[in-house]
């Protein structure tokens, strides 16, 4: 496809570069860095590594999807909720991209190094290759993609406790493990929901072969009955108490019946809403992830 770059102002420049940083994916990934900092600190935060691991943590986000932009520039130009995305409306050409995420990427790699510690660098850096490099050419492969993409969409709760420790314990892991399982509900309900603009990038996304159908509804409700016992981990190994647990186990429960009700609608014999169904999975688990942190750092305090 021609690539066509248009001669914008200095505003309407600003606003691409600010777009193709996808801020609020970036922030999500920033403030759950900042969850698994707070969460592993003993005694008082110190603050200015507390800032300086967010703005880190989302500069390197910020670049990871702007390859990831660049990589899917022609793909993004096929699908409506992306064709308006600054490549392929030529605000911000491929180069410019490309010294962009080059400069995102060190000065958040950078930031991490300087204020928290090595590992924290590198599985940062781990993180942005496996999902520039690795889950974004693979969504044209099959539904592999959405068990790599997982990795770097769990880890940023996991940076956060590494930049606090220095180390990748059995709590470490259990906070990396509910994010993780998390992922595969939400992707596929994204899937589900983007199937129709998915098909014309050529996406394959969703689990089994691939269809809007009762095998995926029920791996959808499968991981999301996995997160209920996962929840209560933080309470079993005396990281957390009995009041986050209650919140989440309850978030849990909503977010299955949410599950539950797209199966329900997939045995019926006319499911053409099921779309309305998935929706509600995608916007619960949208919710899901930040409530059940804020409950685990109040249960702290």
């Amino acid at each position: 496809m021609t690539s066509i770059v248009l001669n914008i102002g200095f505003a309407a420049k600003a606003k691409a570069y600010f777009e193709l940083m996808k801020f609020r994916l970036s922030f999500l990934v920033a403030f759950s860095a900042a969850f698994g900092y707070a969460l592993a600190s003993q005694g008082s935060l110190d603050l200015l590594v507390l800032m300086m691991l967010s703005i880190g943590g989302l500069l390197v986000s910020a670049s990871s999807v702007t390859i990831n932009q660049i990589i899917e520039k022609d793909l993004d130009a096929l699908m409506k909720r992306t064709e308006n995305r600054p490549l392929p409306t030529g605000r911000i050409s491929v180069n410019e991209a490309t010294i962009f995420s080059i400069i995102l990427g060190i000065v958040g790699l950078l930031i991490l190094f300087q204020f928290t510690n090595l590992l924290t660098a590198i599985l940062s850096f781990v993180s942005l290759v496996l999902y520039a490099f690795v889950y974004t050419p693979l969504k044209r492969v099959g539904p592999i993609a959405v068990l790599v993409g997982a990795i770097p969409g769990a880890l940023p709760p996991l940076l956060g406790w590494v930049a606090a420790t220095g180390v990748i314990d059995n709590l470490a892991l259990v906070i990396f493990s509910i994010q993780f399982i998390w992922q595969f509900p939400h992707f596929w309900a994204i899937a589900w929901v983007s199937d129709d603009d998915y098909k014309r990038a050529g996406f394959k996304l969703l689990p089994g072969k691939g269809k809007k159908d009762l095998n995926t509804a029920f791996q959808i409700m499968t991981y999301t009955l996995f997160l209920i016992p996962l929840g209560l981990l933080p309470m079993k190994f005396g990281l957390t108490g009995m009041n986050s647990a209650i919140v989440v186990t309850i978030c849990g429960v909503l977010f299955l019946v949410q599950a539950i009700s797209l199966i329900k609608n997939c045995l019926k014999l006319d499911s053409k809403d099921s779309r309305k169904y998935a929706l509600r999975i995608m916007f619960g688990s949208f919710l899901y992830l930040p409530i059940i942190q804020i409950a685990f750092l109040l249960d702290k305090i």
